[in-house]
């Protein structure tokens, strides 16, 4: 942000993309949502005065990221996937386009089994561009899952290295974020070296996987009309959704209220959650959760809420009258405050009848 470098790979583990706004365990390999928490971070140091800023999270999979900015209007998440019905998580559907303050900001690209890179760099060329250009983000963030390599293990894709390389060429992320992705050997040594010489702007041309031969993989014509039904179906919620705003706005009272069920596939645990928006003529709203996970031993109940960075005075205080409230109730095993704007957060252990302040 403060240019001292143009852009930056920056290779971690483990992943988080798979990680949610609430975690009680392991789910999909993550933990810790790395890009969530480097988009709040960026967002509450930046000098760009408040409200000005707009961000594009471009993500290869990521339905973690999905949930965590799935209120946020500044935020554009767009998502590159392998169609749900067919593969882990089951979610990143066209219908999924943001919570009512968001709608047309969340994109998800499901995918047919088998696509390849002329399937994924048409998307890139026919939907991803023409949103780019027109939201004008400041920042470009490329969570960068390799899940959909044609040597991946558990998926069904058909992308190659030189396919990941052109995407990041054209694409241009200020910082690309390695995520998920389980071909340790055939694929990311070759994916990882496209994407760094792409994004440094050198010749990439060279880096070809060893089995792989230039037209393996070609694009069905039935699959060739499913993604430009996609294309054409998101570029209109683009250009509509300010109008979708407006009317599923209309249909709400104080408060939006939906409930979803999220299952840890690594620690086997099943989550039932209620997420509540305050619907603020002002500002976004906080975000209330109530969260209950069965696991096999013990289950647990959580409180969360939520104060986004544009937040305005009354949702600040109301959220904290309401994180008081719960301190009363004997049901949850944690009451949790994440209070953005004040940058303060609180943690109350109801078995302890301790708080911890961070």
């Amino acid at each position: 942000m403060r240019g001292e470098v143009k852009n930056a790979f920056a290779l971690v583990r483990p992943p988080g993309h798979h990680a949610m706004t609430v975690a009680h365990g392991n789910r999909g390999f993550c933990n810790i949502n790395n890009e969530a928490i480097l988009v709040e971070y960026l967002r509450k140091k930046s000098t760009a005065s408040a409200g000005s800023q707009s961000w594009t999270l471009m993500s290869i999979t990521g339905t973690g990221h999905r949930r965590f900015f799935y209120n946020d209007p500044d935020v554009l998440f767009i998502s590159f996937h392998q169609d749900g019905r067919t593969l882990y998580p089951g979610s990143g559907f066209m219908n999924e386009l943001g919570g009512p303050k968001a709608l047309g900001r969340t994109i998800n690209i499901p995918l047919p089994p088998g696509t390849p890179d002329e399937g994924i760099l048409y998307v890139l060329d026919s939907l991803v561009m023409p949103i780019l250009e027109d939201f004008k983000p400041e920042l470009i963030l490329n969570s960068a899952g390799q899940d959909n390599h044609y040597t991946d293990p558990l998926a069904n894709m058909r992308f190659s290295a030189q396919g990941y390389a052109k995407l990041n060429e054209k694409l241009a992320p200020d910082m690309a974020v390695l995520e998920g992705g389980y071909a340790i050997q055939s694929a990311l040594p070759y994916v990882n070296t496209g994407i760094i010489l792409a994004m440094a702007g050198l010749d990439y041309s060279c880096v070809s996987e060893p089995d792989f031969k230039p037209g393996m993989f070609v694009q069905a014509a039935r699959d060739r009309q499913i993604l430009e039904g996609v294309v054409a179906t998101q570029l209109e919620n683009w250009k509509n959704r300010d109008r979708l705003v407006e009317v599923e706005v209309a249909k709400h009272g104080d408060f939006y209220r939906r409930k979803k069920q999220i299952f840890y596939d690594t620690d086997m645990i099943q989550e039932f959650q209620e997420e509540t928006v305050r619907m603020c003529p002002h500002c976004q709203g906080y975000i209330t959760i109530d969260s209950h996970a069965h696991r096999s031993v013990n289950d647990i109940r959580i409180f969360g809420i939520s104060v986004p960075i544009y937040a305005c005075n009354s949702c600040q205080a109301e959220a904290a009258e309401e994180y008081r409230k719960r301190l009363n109730s004997p049901e949850y095993e944690y009451v949790y405050l994440q209070d953005k704007k004040a940058d303060e957060y609180r943690t109350y252990n109801m078995r302890t009848k301790k708080e911890t302040v961070y």
